[in-house]
């Protein structure tokens, strides 16, 4: 088999001794996309309990582009490797591993510390916990976009707020693959979805991606917008990853004792939290993360049943805005941050 030092064959060997080293993103500074690096890492013996993959394509999320510039819920330790979503076939597993073999073709889900693993390579090691094996016609790309966006969206609206029919969500991020995600739920659900982007000149995407009514939340009220929809009910729900300025409205925009899901901080101001609105509406405010779910075998199993029957039916379908390759996993990250995207951005290895 044929090897150097800045690339591992594509062949899939039956003994992972065959393979010495692997292609590894990592940033030994926290900062812009430039920090990242492509590098040639000794690949370590595997844990009883790991599974690994050679990676066909890799789902970026805000996630990481946080991890890096140092502003995540914990701090990396250097030099850190990032990334959750990945797609690709299982190249050698554990002594404890069950329910995978060689040659499965698998997703990986955020189910660890990025401190601990990343699937930012050719060719990776993560806990058996982390990997569900998917449908052949599925294809890579798909397989990558799935995992963060679906299980998020279903772990806050299903299985928590325990979504009903005609109930109004409001989704931040609209755009983003999570919102993106979250407006399919609401509407496999039966749900009124109402996707808030920051500008209109995403409102036709959006509203072609299934939302029932779009808010653009730097030229409209967002209060007023949502009281005409509601007929001056409020929402009963908000899914918001934005945080900062735009919370006092959503709480605003709130039925009385409606939920507010807060799963990101995409907003450098600070969360106020307005005391009369609370004291007002009684609402039930959540902080929520995907290992919620991840870290739950029994939550994992619901979600993977409630994610495939979605895709086979099609009520569920990951979007992707864009692909890049490997080697250009910093034009990635600038593409990433630029908030273009309407979807998931994809890494083809």
């Amino acid at each position: 088999m044929k090897k150097n030092n800045n690339s591992v064959d594509n062949a899939l060997p039956r003994n992972s001794a065959e393979i010495k080293t692997a292609r590894v993103v990592r940033f030994a500074k926290t900062g812009g996309p430039e920090v990242l690096r492509i590098e040639s890492l000794e690949v370590l013996p595997l844990r009883d309990d790991e599974v690994r993959i050679k990676v066909s394509a890799i789902g970026l999320n805000r996630a990481e582009a946080m991890w890096r510039s140092g502003n995540y819920i914990e701090e990396p330790v250097l030099p850190a490797k990032l990334g959750y979503d990945a797609a690709g076939i299982v190249q050698a597993v554990g002594k404890n591993v069950t329910g995978l073999a060689v040659g499965d073709k698998v997703g990986t889900i955020p189910a660890f510390s990025q401190n601990d693993y990343g699937v930012y390579g050719d060719l990776i090691t993560v806990p058996r916990n982390a990997v569900i094996k998917s449908p052949d016609d599925l294809s890579f790309i798909e397989v990558a976009a799935i995992w963060n966006p679906f299980i998020t969206s279903w772990s806050a609206l299903i299985d928590i707020a325990e979504l009903k029919s005609g109930q109004v969500v409001l989704i931040t991020a609209a755009s983003s693959s999570v919102g993106l995600a979250a407006i399919q739920v609401v509407n496999l659900a039966g749900g009124i979805s109402v996707a808030l982007t920051r500008n209109s000149d995403k409102k036709e995407q959006l509203l072609n991606a299934g939302a029932a009514f779009v808010i653009a939340t730097s030229e409209q009220d967002v209060v007023e917008e949502v009281q005409k929809i509601t007929s001056n009910n409020g929402a009963d729900v908000v899914f918001d990853s934005v945080g900062g300025i735009l919370f006092s409205s959503l709480l605003k925009s709130l039925a009385r004792g409606g939920q507010i899901f807060l799963y990101g901080a995409l907003s450098d101001d600070v969360t106020a939290l307005p005391l009369l609105e609370v004291l007002n509406k009684v609402p039930v405010i959540r902080g929520h993360t995907v290992w919620d779910t991840t870290k739950d075998p029994v939550r994992v199993e619901k979600a993977r049943q409630y994610i495939f029957k979605g895709i086979a039916a099609g009520a569920l379908k990951p979007v992707v805005t864009k692909t890049f390759p490997f080697e250009d996993i910093v034009e990635a990250h600038r593409f990433l941050e630029s908030n273009q995207q309407v979807g998931k951005i994809v890494v083809t290895v």
